[in-house]
C-alpha cells in the first residue's frame, strides 16, 4: 500500500516561490496560467497488512504531526494499494 502526501503553503500565506515561478512562466509565453502555488510531495509506503481505516488514521497523524507545520501549511493525500 502506497500514500501520497501532498503539502502546500495555506492560500492566506505568501508564496513568494510559486509567484516567483508564474513570473518566470508569463516572461516564457505560458500567459494562461493564472496562478502558482509550490509545495511538497511526500511518497510514504505502508505495511500491506494495514486495512484502509487504519492507513487513513496512520498518514493523516503522519502528515499532521511530522509533515507540516499546520500554522502555515495545509496537506491532501490519496491512498493506493
Amino acid at each position: 500500500m502506497k500514500a501520497h502526501v501532498y503539502v502546500t503553503l495555506k492560500t492566506s500565506v505568501l508564496d513568494p516561490q510559486g509567484q516567483t515561478i508564474h513570473n518566470a512562466l508569463r516572461k516564457i509565453g505560458f500567459a494562461d496560467v493564472t496562478d502558482v502555488r509550490q509545495g511538497k510531495y511526500f511518497a510514504l509506503s505502508l505495511a500491506n497488512g494495514l486495512n484502509a481505516a487504519a492507513a487513513r488514521a496512520e498518514v493523516e497523524r503522519i502528515a499532521r504531526e511530522v509533515l507540516t507545520n499546520p500554522v502555515i501549511e495545509e496537506y491532501t493525500y490519496r491512498i493506493e494499494d
